[in-house]
């Protein structure tokens, strides 16, 4: 298997060759019952269920009925099996292009739709960032978030840098939406999020000589949403997403002077 890989997938990792259709099909083995696609669905069934930690060559092979050796025949790795789980997750639905529409609305849908993708997938965040995407569906998310800015009077790289933004802002929201949902799995209340259980323990914690700044937030209570009906900026996710907008907004309205 790996001198085809290297015939036809030059330096690509094993993964990202097999996600790519570049090798060819082992020619032994139980070739109508397993397949890639198979073995990727049942590692992902397990880690949406169980985490990373459940998710080894021989509990996948025991989930299907097979040994292990049958499934490495397929897939050389478990470090390969982690690539093509990661890039069948990111399989996501891509809206058809809308050339009349708000380059703005185009980026709310995509870090939206990455956010997703952790919540629905909890494991996926826990995947060491460990390069540029290289596998397809990676990369048609990458040219979907890459959409909107067609037409900007940006090079190349500032495009990228936009992109990598609305990235890392999608994951670590995502990551928190995602603890914040397994903490309610666990069996915590929402209330403990927001801190309204914690209010009158903080105003009598937080002295202003010691918290000079966050006294008077705590004392207004829009530390814990004591006051929401007094909230102007609305949901805590959405205003840091518009402020990543109108930053952008700002850096082209430069660009055209």
């Amino acid at each position: 298997m790996t001198d085809k890989i290297n015939e036809r997938a030059g330096s690509l990792p094993v993964g990202a060759a097999l996600s790519w259709g570049l090798v060819e099909p082992p020619k032994r083995g139980p070739k109508r019952e397993l397949s890639i696609a198979l073995i990727v669905e049942t590692a992902i069934s397990i880690a949406d269920k169980e985490g990373l930690s459940g998710v080894s060559m021989n509990r996948v092979a025991s989930e299907l009925g097979f040994t292990a050796m049958s499934l490495y025949r397929y897939i050389p790795s478990k470090r390969d099996l982690l690539l093509l789980m990661q890039d069948a997750v990111c399989g996501i639905p891509i809206p058809p292009e809308n050339k009349t529409g708000d380059w703005r609305d185009s980026m709310r849908e995509y870090v939206r739709a990455t956010i997703q993708v952790f919540r629905d997938h909890p494991w996926f965040g826990d995947l060491p960032v460990s390069g540029l995407p290289l596998m397809p569906n990676n990369l048609r998310v990458v040219d979907w978030a890459l959409r909107p800015m067609r037409d900007f009077p940006l090079n190349d790289y500032e495009k990228m840098s936009i992109v990598l933004l609305l990235s890392s802002y999608a994951r670590s929201s995502g990551l928190i939406q995602r603890d914040m949902d397994r903490a309610i799995q666990a069996g915590a209340r929402p209330d403990e999020f927001n801190g309204l259980d914690y209010t009158e323990a903080l105003k009598g914690l937080i002295r202003e000589d010691k918290f000079p700044d966050l006294h008077p937030v705590i004392m207004s209570g829009a530390y814990t949403g004591e006051n929401e009906e007094e909230n102007t900026v609305g949901n805590d996710f959405e205003f840091g997403l518009e402020r990543i907008l109108d930053g952008i907004a700002c850096y082209l309205d430069s660009r055209k002077k």
